[in-house]
């Protein structure tokens, strides 16, 4: 492949978190790329009424669909609970597009909810003032996320959802199809039970507006975790895989095809079946082995960051908690940055796996009970009372 298609591939990967954080690192995307976003609309109605497993499984579903349907090429995708940023080479753009109407349309007949979907080219987000630069994190060899600054993601975002006066809705908006059939979400599953916390709590923190959000991920850090313990979410040993999974009917579906519905269910029930069980007697069956794919989990994790919008869930010591709250509410009184902050006893965990034995699998967290829909929540109210051009900003990095 040649062009701008290989644009991401070639970007130097990152490893670490701190990386992130050196703008440096970022490059800018090429002008024919095409930046969609995807959004669960009312998604906070929908977490307060108990369907958060569902709002994290339609965030993801446009990363699968769209990774599916760009399948040889590597995108950069960034998962935000509620939704997604991806990003997509040109000479996939028609099939991607046509991934996100059918996505739209699946999971208003699957989860019962409103996936929001919008396109732009990075050239024509330049064209508003914004940029779209990107960087590769690559936390194991071949699994890999992206990252964003620039503001294009936030300007799409805003728009999609009728709060960018000098882009109408229509301009961006991919509409559901249900005459775009299926859309295929190979991989995308959710079949491990809740992560319980054995620190504490689960505390998922995003903050917005910070000058420096290296010093803030840093600080959070120190005071969560001063021995050098650990606040990985995800560890090998709380690893628990469910049988059924309970979403077997709704990952039965989204597998599309002609067999009946009943059957799918039952071959997908046979299927998870043995993989329990083989993940339950925990020993090597010919390339799969149970040990070496937990370690990797609790590494392939995403790491949301975009803008200037630090995103992350930590297993926290309940008596640290308040700390990071007292350490972040200084600089928000003086007006220097928002935040938002949820707490749970478990977080939730949504795979997608292109194959388990190439170790090509990568994994999405949340707090469970709607951690990052409720961390945002709770930031949307703390800068209600914000200067104008400041509660601009702040809410509309937390409408992610």
């Amino acid at each position: 492949m040649t062009g701008s298609g290989t644009f991401f591939e070639r970007l130097a990967s990152l490893t670490t978190r701190a990386d992130s954080f050196d703008a440096q690192l970022y490059a800018p995307a090429p002008d024919d790329w095409l930046l969609a976003v995807t959004d669960v609309e009312s998604s906070t109605r929908a977490v307060e009424q108990g369907r958060y497993q569902l709002v994290n499984l339609a965030g993801a579903a446009g990363i699968a669909a769209v990774k599916n349907a760009c399948r040889g090429t590597e995108v950069p995708f960034l998962f935000g609970g509620d939704g997604a940023v991806v990003l997509i080479p040109p000479e996939h753009v028609a099939a991607a597009r046509a991934a996100l109407a059918a996505t739209c349309s699946f999971v208003v007949a699957a989860y019962g909810m409103k996936l929001r979907a919008g396109a732009m080219t990075v050239g024509e987000i330049r064209r508003h003032g914004c940029d779209v630069r990107v960087a590769r994190y690559e936390p194991s060899p071949g699994n890999c996320f992206g990252l964003f600054l620039g503001g294009g993601a936030q300007l799409v975002e805003r728009a999609i959802k009728g709060r960018e006066p000098a882009i109408p809705m229509a301009h961006v908006e991919i509409p559901a199809d249900p005459a775009a059939g299926t859309p295929d979400l190979t991989g995308l599953s959710c079949r491990w039970s809740p992560l319980k916390s054995v620190r504490g709590k689960m505390v998922s923190i995003i903050v917005t507006g910070a000058r420096d959000p290296r010093a803030v991920y840093d600080r959070i850090v120190a005071i969560a975790d001063p021995e050098g313990a650990g606040i990985n979410p995800v560890r090998p040993e709380t690893l628990t895989a469910k049988w059924p999974p309970r979403t077997l009917v709704l990952e039965a579906r989204s597998r599309g095809g002609r067999l009946p519905l009943a059957l799918r269910v039952a071959l997908l029930a046979l299927e998870t079946l043995l993989v329990w069980i083989v993940i339950k007697r925990n020993r090597p069956v010919g390339p799969f082995d149970p040990t070496r794919y937990k370690n990797e989990m609790a590494r392939n994790l995403d790491f949301s960051k975009y803008d200037d919008t630090l995103a992350m869930v930590i297993d926290c010591q309940e008596d640290r908690i308040a700390a990071i709250r007292a350490y972040l509410d200084e600089p928000c009184a003086r007006g220097e940055l928002s935040y938002g902050i949820h707490l749970s006893d478990s977080a939730l965990m949504t795979c997608l796996v292109e194959s388990a034995t190439e170790h090509r699998h990568v994994h999405f967290i949340d707090g469970d009970a709607g951690g990052y829909t409720q961390a945002a929540k709770e930031l949307k109210q703390r800068v209600a009372a914000q200067p104008d051009a400041r509660r601009e900003v702040a809410l509309a990095a937390a409408g992610r």
